[in-house]
């Protein structure tokens, strides 16, 4: 199938090339040109035939609400728009609402697979109606991990944003719970190997994961972790998973602790989010600030 793809980031970037090595034409739009396929939204909906399937993948708020408005103003009846960006789910019904009205279908989109994704896959978890998003559907074939799992249709629209953000907030937790207990091992005089100990537990444990070994990959990298500060930023979606949990009067202490220790690092050099900034910077490729 073709695919309109807007924005060729870090994500987008390698979300093109991989939809593409599974025998699908991908033309890209993005603002800097030397990326770009082609040099505006209008020349990117030209050149795909109808029914059109454009899938934004640029900064949630106001930059994915012009994009949307654009492309309302360009599309035709029957074509869809897939959101892949980090949106609040209540962005979302907003958008399938305006889109709507010009008969425009909308679909959801959480991404989860950072600069990985390229060869491991991307994880989906997308919203909206059984007809938008058997139009979309050869393409979460080409973006999904290998094997039948990875993907999923979560439901109605702002369903697939609002699974990545509880995603999002799990992952907080578990680097949380990682970055202290690397740093009380840092702290004590009796452990004189953590990068070790942490390897050790990469086989046979049952806190064995991804960020585990992404935790072993930043020591290897610099094992005290001394090149870094102990400051690390949040996207807003630990933010709304909180605000989700106190609108729907579900507790989640481990998830709001782990969303107050990043606010935290900001008047402190934080030993626990020097581990943070170190894995979010291996599996997504988030900028860290060094010293």
């Amino acid at each position: 199938m073709e695919l309109g793809l807007v924005g060729l980031g870090k994500m987008g970037g390698n979300m093109r090339e991989r939809i593409r090595r599974a025998g699908h034409t991908v033309i890209g739009y993005d603002r800097n040109p030397d990326v770009a396929d082609v040099h505006s939204l209008k020349e990117l909906v030209d050149s795909l035939k109808g029914p059109r399937v454009v899938w934004v993948m640029v900064p949630a708020g106001a930059a994915t609400q012009s994009t949307i408005d654009e492309l309302g103003e360009l599309l035709s009846p029957g074509d869809v728009v897939v959101d892949g960006g980090n949106s609040r789910w209540t962005d979302d019904e907003k958008h399938a609402v305006e889109l709507g009205i010009k008969d425009i279908g909308f679909v959801d989109c959480g991404v989860s697979g950072g600069v990985w994704g390229l060869e491991n896959g991307y994880a989906l978890m997308y919203g909206g109606t059984a007809e938008n998003i058997a139009k979309v559907q050869p393409v979460f074939d080409a973006l999904k991990p290998e094997g039948d799992f990875g993907a999923v249709h979560a439901g109605k629209v702002g369903a697939g944003h609002f699974s990545k953000m509880v995603h999002n907030g799990i992952e907080y937790a578990m680097m949380q719970a990682y970055a202290e207990g690397w740093e009380l091992l840092e702290k004590v005089d009796s452990v004189t190997d953590v990068r070790e100990v942490f390897r050790s537990w990469q086989e046979g444990t049952v806190i064995r994961s991804w960020l585990l070994d992404l935790a072993v990959n930043a020591l290897d990298d610099d094992e005290h972790l001394d090149k870094l500060k102990g400051f690390a930023q949040d996207s807003g979606e630990g933010r709304w998973t909180v605000e989700a949990a106190i609108d729907n009067a579900v507790p989640l202490p481990a998830i709001t602790a782990s969303l107050f220790a990043r606010f935290a690092s900001r008047q402190d050099d934080s030993p626990q989010m020097k581990m943070i900034a170190a894995l979010r910077n291996q599996f997504g490729g988030h900028a860290v600030e060094c010293k």
